[in-house]
């Protein structure tokens, strides 16, 4: 069995929507996710950064095209996977994909101007997500979906 993980990471673009010869419909999603620590001046630094790419089928796929936007931060949760593939240069690269994915929107502090509920897509037929285990509540009394 594949790893559980959970990514807090930005979309880098939005949702693609696309549509397989049997009529389904799929949306490509791209995170980023970086570590980064707090510098003396108030400024951040980027330690590290990865980019996973999460698929999202049927119902959650237009869900997500409708709700997410790029650079919205999200929080992904599902079965991570890595796959290579040949570069155009004839190299080749690695790629982390998140399969079965729970995707929700994390919501903006109040500093940021709204303390809307997450905004949450998940699969057809799985059961809403809940809070990283040992984390309680996601921080108000609203669930993130």
């Amino acid at each position: 069995m594949l790893p559980t993980i959970t990514i807090d990471g930005r979309l880098v673009a939005d949702p693609e929507l696309r549509f397989t010869p049997a009529g389904k419909a799929v949306a490509s999603l791209r995170v980023a996710a970086n570590d980064s620590r707090r510098l003396d001046d108030g400024t951040y630094e980027n330690l590290e950064q990865i980019f996973v790419n999460v698929s999202l089928w049927e119902q959650a796929a237009e869900a997500a095209v409708e709700t997410f936007k790029k650079a919205d931060r999200i929080l992904v949760t599902g079965r991570i996977y890595q796959r290579e593939y040949d570069t155009r240069d004839g190299g080749k690269g690695t790629a982390l994909e998140i399969k079965y994915p729970t995707v929700a929107k994390v919501p903006a502090t109040p500093a940021q101007g709204t303390s809307r509920p997450a905004q949450q897509s998940t699969p057809a037929g799985a059961p809403p997500a809940a809070p990283p285990a040992g984390q309680g509540s996601w921080g108000n009394d609203d669930p993130p979906f």
